[in-house]
């Protein structure tokens, strides 16, 4: 049977929260991983980085899989496979060991992040296809906060393998949850027209889609690398938080919730370039914020660099449904992932090392400095986009 709107927004918004609560749990405990490993705040940030690199190498694999077998069939497997990779970390004998089955998991993980969006546009269209793509969005930034509130407060108390056990234990109930929102047989694997190699072509030339991806590859850079360091400074002098304290800044995560599923109604009165622009805009704003020495104005800087972030990002991901053609849109989808998961593989660790070199104020520069690159390429593709004429989707007025 058919999946209806409201089943479709439940599924995707479980199969989000469970994929980010699995990928960045870990997060919440790199300072006590790190010191239990002897490792540096880089190196210990491999845990994640890793995983998404596992995430954006499958993508494509897993969105031509999508074309034979389905796209929701794919999104089952990977569901179900990714929670017994997530559950394997945590016997994993060696740091080699666990670094590998983080890869693996990643990997596992990365049909729901390359297919979700283009099951939304392929059921539905025009405003319901984007509030569903919203949910799932929103869905990432509620996994992304719950999985790293678990463990880091956790973590001191079990040790951080037993604290991502009981995530790994959320995550399945979250998958269960999609399971059971999609049971009903829906449509079939697609027969999108052209070849394998057309259909990427033509993802990679489609009008206004590349400008997304670098935006993507370069906002989530700054957004994990954030996150992934400031536990750090917070746990050094002057402010010597506990780390169960110190875990408490990724509840600035429901910012991101709130802010997912407010792109939409942004777009559909501002339209999704400004839109775009703004997420920028408050990115550095929240930025300039963290910088400043006072713990409140460190809080509020997070919670609105995060806000800035995820109206960008969302409204990215829905344009990117919304501008690539029926036959590219599961590649379009993949080149989007891959452009985010491999953005936070490489900054989620490149950022520690001016952090490590010259503190929280290289990190800072560094991280402005990609935004600013970032809302420099959404200007121009902007410009372009008035002076030949082209009018925004339609999907993204609503």
């Amino acid at each position: 049977m058919a999946i209806s709107p409201r089943r479709l927004t439940v599924a995707l918004l479980a199969v989000g929260l469970a994929t980010f609560t699995q990928l960045y749990a870990i997060q919440g405990a790199l300072p006590q991983l790190a010191r239990e490993l002897g490792a540096s705040p880089s190196e210990a940030a491999l845990t994640v980085s890793l995983a998404t690199a596992g995430l954006a190498v499958s993508v494509i694999p897993w969105a031509f899989a999508a074309d034979r077998f389905g796209k929701l069939a794919m999104m089952r497997a990977a569901a179900i496979g990714s929670v017994v990779l997530s559950a394997a970390v945590v016997v994993a004998p060696s740091t080699e060991a666990l670094l590998a089955i983080r890869f693996l998991g990643g990997a596992a993980l990365g049909a729901v992040p390359a297919l979700s969006v283009a099951v939304a546009y392929e059921r539905l269209s025009g405003r319901a296809a984007a509030t569903v793509a919203a949910a799932y969005i929103a869905g990432t930034s509620v996994g992304g906060a719950a999985g790293r509130l678990v463990v880091g407060p956790l973590a001191p108390l079990l040790g951080w393998r037993w604290a991502v056990l009981v995530v790994v234990a959320l995550g399945a109930v979250a998958i269960l949850v999609f399971l059971l929102a999609v049971r009903g047989r829906g449509a079939g694997p697609s027969a999108p027209s052209g070849s394998r190699r057309s259909r990427m072509a033509e993802a990679l030339r489609g009008r206004g889609l590349r400008p997304l991806y670098l935006q993507s590859f370069l906002l989530v850079g700054v957004q994990v690398g954030v996150y992934n360091y400031l536990a750090f400074r917070l746990e050094a002098p002057p402010y010597a938080l506990a780390p169960a304290v110190a875990s408490l800044i990724f509840l600035a995560y429901a910012a991101g919730t709130a802010g997912s599923r407010a792109s939409s109604w942004i777009a559909g009165r501002l339209g999704a370039r400004t839109t775009m622009v703004a997420g920028h805009a408050t990115m550095l704003v929240g930025l300039a914020l963290l910088a400043l020495p006072p713990l409140p104005a460190v809080v509020a800087g997070l919670v609105v660099a995060t806000l800035g972030f995820f109206v960008a990002h969302a409204t990215a991901a829905s344009q990117v449904g919304a501008r690539a053609s029926a036959a590219s849109r599961a590649q379009a989808g993949a080149l989007y992932t891959i452009a985010f998961y491999v953005g936070s593989a490489v900054f989620g660790w490149v950022l520690g090392l001016p952090f490590e070199a010259g503190g929280w104020l290289a990190l800072t520069a560094c991280a402005m400095g990609m935004v600013l690159v970032s809302l420099a390429v959404a200007l121009a593709a902007a410009w372009s986009a008035r002076r030949g004429g082209a009018p925004e989707p339609a999907a993204s007025a609503r």
